[in-house]
């Protein structure tokens, strides 16, 4: 016997190959073989780019090339905000770099406390919890507040994170069409009155920065009797005179039950968050697996987060600059021909719509090598069969750089023959 109590066993030193119907990770050869494909046309990979430096919000250098950031999500640029970093380094030297475990067993640091009531401010509601992340919030909160026999409604658009929160429970799922306020009536009107239900929304969808009906469909959720979460991710900061997101724009604050976010958009740091007034709201703490089995958010982290909150609270001309940059670059693009992904500037976000992922490609490539950074995305991150450069504005740039990006794009868009 040995010590565990087994009988000991000759090890095969040379064992067979794995079939490949055995190996796991033979699923993925497609994908691999579609990535190389794309390599081996001598462009760079778009999923694998290195900041060699990041001297601004809006500015960084990669490979050598100094590079004007488009695709960073730091829309109201707090990221080298000063009061922002001194905060982080007051918190590193006080804490320590971090809380090797989670809240519930290696305790709640006092920057934890900070953030969560600047986030109450913020939102004025009664309740807050942070996350790690903004997918962990989703995770976490979806997964915990619908449980077996209750239903989730969501959109059939909705970010991954609200999917695999769908996934983690046990609730029934249906989706509706893409902001279709009509579908989400349908949907909830075939469902069975006595169950609980949590419709899913986002106030902006990240990519093709389009703005979802909130008011009605909120309208429509308590007609039949369902909770509201709303993801403001891609608002928060800009959206409504305080900057809450698309549901204060469109007059929602006492009708939204659950607010998520995160802290690496606006924020300008990681991490994400929900906030209620719903009275029971703290129990989530005791429940939720996402804030239970995660370490948290070291305290630098969270500090950079509360001051950065408490800025935003008062940013009122870097929202203006932002909507202005918005704008100024959605109106450009459109004049200078390019199909993108809403017929205004509705958020943001401004996607340009190109044909297929060889032209999209050869695309970013042309732009990243005049000095531009755009995210390219494709499915499954995009709606089937769709292919796109995605912009993301921030309050920081300046016109100066925005009619250089407008210089860049159709130079680009003329040497690829996306424009004629």
């Amino acid at each position: 016997m040995t010590e565990t109590g087994f009988q000991s066993e000759t090890l095969d030193l040379d064992p067979p190959a794995i079939a490949p119907e055995r190996d796991l990770m033979s699923k993925f050869d497609a994908l691999i073989a579609e990535r190389q494909a794309l390599i081996d046309t001598g462009v760079t990979d778009p999923f694998a780019i290195v900041m060699d430096e990041v001297r601004s919000p809006t500015q960084a250098v990669i490979k050598g090339r100094e590079t004007i950031l488009l695709g960073t999500y730091n829309y109201m640029g707090m990221t080298f905000d000063p009061d922002v970093i001194a905060a982080g380094k007051t918190a590193l030297d006080r804490f320590g770099s971090g809380t090797n475990g989670s809240r519930m067993l290696n305790g709640t640091f006092h920057d934890h406390i900070e953030v969560e009531q600047a986030l109450r401010d913020f939102y004025d509601v009664s309740g807050a919890i942070v996350f790690s992340t903004g997918y962990m919030a989703n995770l976490g909160m979806i997964s915990t507040l619908a449980g077996k026999g209750e239903y989730v409604i969501l959109d059939a658009d909705s970010h991954a994170s609200i999917y695999d929160g769908c996934a983690q429970g046990n609730a029934e799922i249906v989706r509706f069409r893409h902001n279709s306020v009509e579908d989400l009536d349908k949907r909830l009107g075939r469902l069975p009155k006595e169950p609980a239900k949590l419709v899913v929304l986002e106030g902006v969808y990240s990519m093709l920065g389009d703005v979802a009906p909130l008011k009605e469909m909120v309208a429509v959720a308590k007609k039949h009797g369902a909770m509201v979460l709303s993801d403001e991710a891609h608002s928060m900061g800009f959206f409504g005179p305080n900057g809450r997101g698309v549901y204060e724009e469109q007059g929602l604050g006492d009708d939204v039950d659950f607010v998520v976010g995160t802290f690496s958009k606006s924020v300008g740091t990681v991490g994400g968050f929900c906030v209620s007034n719903h009275p029971k709201f703290e129990a989530i703490r005791l429940a939720c697996r996402a804030y239970i089995f995660t370490a948290s958010l070291p305290p630098s982290v969270v500090a950079t987060a509360a001051a950065s909150i408490r800025k935003l609270m008062t940013a009122t001309a870097k929202r203006e600059a932002l909507w202005r940059n918005a704008r100024a670059l959605h109106g450009g693009l459109t004049r200078q021909g390019f199909k993108l992904g809403t017929a205004t500037p509705e958020s943001a976000i401004v996607a340009v719509i190109l044909e297929d992922q060889t032209q999209a490609v050869a695309m970013w490539q042309a732009l990243l090598e005049g000095g531009l950074y755009v995210n390219m995305a494709r499915p499954p991150a995009t709606p089937a069969g769709t292919y796109l450069l995605r912009c993301s504005l921030c309050a920081e740039h300046t016109p100066e750089q925005i009619e250089t990006v407008l210089g860049m794009f159709e130079a680009a868009g003329r040497a690829t023959g996306v424009l004629g």
